[in-house]
């Protein structure tokens, strides 16, 4: 199906750049993701037809041999790579996040070093701010890292790091108290640290191990692990902006842009969903003719198909507020909050459309069931969503005097 989920005023770049990328997922994704999903298989094979598709570049200047393109091309992208497996997307998610936050937030030195092998594809990254007690707090952070002459010494567990196993660079957040005295505010005394490791499982350097795999429900292949430090030690030119106490500013803006991403996985999620459930409705029969002629189904496919096109509008708006330079947490939080809720809902309406066969894992729609909830919670809870944008609607409707 082509006719919902449109944007208009794209350039003829972006619109052949989305379409070969369409055709890559319709030959090379769709066909295996529901196998290779089952075996929990890391797709190899996909990540490499990525790469020379120039995915892993795309947001990177052209300057360091990336594409140097939009958010908005790259949501549009996420989007199409999720519509064909949503673990995909998350292999070029994390990736995305750390180049853009080395784009936004590096030493020359650092851009010069890591952004050119990154577009490449040679060095993949992974993101990690979160731990086991922490939830959504991030300021109840307690690994630290602790200056010993020209070294940073980590310790501390992390949590749920996406691609922490096949990264091979990490961005981490700890806290630093040296330079911040004692009362400083939690946020301003945390710090990004650029971990260069190798991929893998076990120890993968000296003093950080990656334990293993964590079993999931739904968002199998794409490698989801903890990290563990004990007494790492890291450059202190591998801080990230060569300046200690700046960590959660970076990851909020890494954050912000991974909610228009989390968004556009999402839409495409939510648009799979409804492609096999509208297929699926003319090709079953019930009481003499198609379910698809029945007027319940047809209500069915009409909501599912307005929530497509809305969070698929709120995405797109999102992404190109950030690209015109203007804050955008208000938007991301919307569009991120409304897509995953609406995804859960397409795909759940979809499953009840397959009717019993949607139980059975021979059926596509059985995989995007168990996926969709993954949403719900990444990047942030739609608790917290709703926290941001709260707090964002009453500065801009505060009283005056």
């Amino acid at each position: 199906m082509t006719r919902l989920a449109q944007t208009e005023g794209l350039t003829d770049i972006q619109q052949e750049t989305l379409s070969t990328v369409r055709d890559f997922v319709d030959k090379e994704i769709i066909p295996v993701a529901t196998e290779l999903e089952h075996r929990d298989e890391y797709p190899s094979q996909i990540v490499e037809g990525l790469k020379e598709l120039g995915v892993f570049g795309l947001m990177i200047p052209e300057e360091y041999g990336g594409l140097g393109e939009s958010l908005l091309t790259y949501a549009l992208t996420v989007e199409e790579i999720a519509r064909g497996w949503m673990s995909v997307s998350g292999i070029i998610n994390t990736h995305f996040i750390v180049a853009y936050m080395l784009k936004q937030h590096g030493t020359q030195e650092q851009k010069d070093y890591f952004l050119p092998k990154m577009a490449a594809g040679e060095i993949r990254g992974a993101f990690s701010m979160s731990e086991p007690a922490l939830g959504s707090d991030v300021s109840a952070i307690s690994s630290k890292g602790v200056r010993d002459g020209d070294e940073y010494v980590l310790n501390g567990q992390k949590m749920w790091l996406t691609n922490g196993g096949s990264s091979t660079l990490v961005a981490v957040l700890c806290r630093t108290d040296e330079g911040h005295p004692e009362g400083t505010a939690p946020h301003k005394s945390m710090t990004t640290f650029l971990v260069e490791k190798e991929a893998g499982f076990g120890e993968v350097r000296p003093g950080l191990t990656i334990p293993g795999k964590i079993d999931k429900m739904g968002y199998k292949g794409v490698d989801t692990t903890e990290l563990i430090m004990d007494g790492l030690r890291i450059p202190a030119d591998r801080v990230l902006g060569g300046e200690t106490g700046r960590g959660f500013y970076h990851m909020m803006d890494g954050v912000e842009v991974g909610r228009v991403n989390v968004a556009a996985r999402g839409c495409g999620v939510a648009q799979r969903a409804f492609e096999l459930g509208v297929s699926y409705a003319q090709q079953r029969h019930t009481f003499g003719k198609p379910i698809a002629q029945h007027q319940a189904i047809q209500f069915k496919l009409a909501e599912m198909a307005t929530k497509v096109e809305a969070a698929h509008a709120m995405m797109v708006n999102a992404a190109r507020k950030k690209d015109s330079g203007q804050r955008n947490d208000l938007e991301a939080g919307m569009a991120k909050y409304l897509a995953s809720e609406y995804c859960k809902e397409v795909v759940e309406d979809a499953f009840r459309i397959h009717g019993g066969y949607g139980f059975s894992k021979e059926y596509e729609i059985e995989r995007l069931y168990r996926e969709a909830p993954m949403l719900l919670i990444g990047e942030g809870t739609a608790e917290i969503q709703k926290m941001i944008i709260g707090r964002r609607l009453l500065e801009e409707y505060r009283i005056q005097g």
